[in-house]
């Protein structure tokens, strides 16, 4: 007998779902929007919270959901997303109007590739014909202009509505800026933590980056007060989790994505890159040797519940490409060329994904919440 599905008997369903705010059913509290739709056992609609900083946004979600298969039946295939009233203050502005997706590039510990995976992810997604910046948002070990070759470039400013702003510095189709520009690069960088924050801020507010489909923002290893100064002025996309395979690292990436996915923060994790992953030698492609230890990021990955977004292997021409400021990525018939060619296809989808199933990102108010 085939399973009738109508309006009404979604919504009587949903009348056992309570809104912890105010103790009401979401139905009486007018919280289910005048969308649902019906396609045989699919049933789709959406909740509507007042701003998209609502903590019981995502548990209601489950909650409705859990209610339909629960009180209509375990055949249903619901799809519930989220509409807003108004956006927070910290929405209001944004600092790059011009910006589609921002990317940042994390990770937990210093060593594990970051960098080399922000540059080369940068170049295989402006070979894809992409509008892409980069941000080198490593304060203290920028390194960046190395790997683009570009250490000796001067970085001018220009007027755009009456504002002076810097220019951004364009190599391999990727519009750049590291604090590496500004400084002595034989010398320390001694900056305390405002400092840091302030000039870091400066080159992402003052700087003319245009149109651009992708942002990347190459953020310092760990947690530190760099990536609270990220997410409160600018609503990241999303972030991509950079490791290795031994469990040291593994263990500073769990810290990672607890960072971004707790409540204070809540930036959703696209997914996480193991590099590293085998040893190949170049003129022996078929050839993997393990050396930092076998399957920890896919291990990771599953035990956090994000995608591996790939598997990037050690080859050599990965540390002189970076050196001689010419990422592997430039050449997509090598072996880490297709690595990152793939990693480039894998962040875009990804992307699609997380922009088509949860709300806009807004800025964070850390000191609120």
């Amino acid at each position: 007998m085939e399973n009738r599905l109508y309006p009404n008997l979604i919504l009587e369903a949903l009348k056992n779902v309570r809104y912890p705010g105010n103790g009401k059913n979401i139905v009486e509290a007018q919280m289910v929007a005048d969308d649902i739709r019906i396609d045989g056992n699919k049933v789709s609609f959406s909740l509507v919270f007042e701003k998209p900083t609502d903590p019981f946004a995502k548990s209601l979600v489950k909650a409705a959901e859990a209610a339909l298969k629960t009180f209509v039946g375990e055949f249903v295939e619901p799809t519930v997303s989220m509409t807003f009233l108004k956006q927070t203050p910290a929405a209001v502005k944004n600092v790059l109007p011009g910006v589609k997706n921002i990317i940042g590039v994390s990770s937990g510990k210093g060593g594990v590739g970051k960098s080399t995976v922000s540059s080369n992810l940068a170049v295989a997604l402006a070979r894809e014909g992409y509008k892409v910046g980069l941000l080198d948002a490593d304060i203290f070990g920028p390194s960046v202009p190395k790997m683009f070759g570009v250490e000796d470039e001067q970085v001018y400013m220009h007027e755009v509505d009456g504002r002076p702003l810097i220019i951004p510095v364009e190599r391999y189709g990727v519009k750049m800026l590291s604090i590496g520009f500004l400084v002595d690069r034989n010398s320390a960088v001694l900056w305390r933590g405002g400092m840091a924050s302030n000039a870091l801020k400066q080159l992402i507010e003052e700087a003319d980056w245009g149109e651009l489909d992708y942002f990347l923002i190459d953020m310092p290893p760990g947690t530190s007060d760099i990536h609270l100064t990220l997410v409160q002025t600018l609503a990241i996309t999303g972030v991509v989790v950079v490791t290795t395979p031994q469990e040291v690292a593994l263990a500073d990436a769990r810290k990672g994505i607890s960072m971004f996915v707790g409540d204070k923060v809540n930036v959703p994790v696209l997914g996480l890159v193991e590099n590293m992953a085998w040893f190949t030698p170049e003129k022996h492609p078929d050839e993997k040797y393990y050396i930092f230890g076998n399957g920890g990021g896919c291990r990771l990955a599953q035990e956090a519940g994000v995608p591996l977004l790939a598997q990037i292997p050690l080859v050599g021409s990965v540390c002189s490409g970076g050196d001689a400021g010419a990422p592997v990525a430039l050449d997509g018939d090598t072996i880490t060329g297709n690595a990152f060619a793939h990693l480039a296809h894998e962040v875009i989808d990804a992307v699609q994904k997380r922009n088509d199933t949860l709300p806009a990102t807004v800025k964070v108010d850390v000191g609120k919440r």
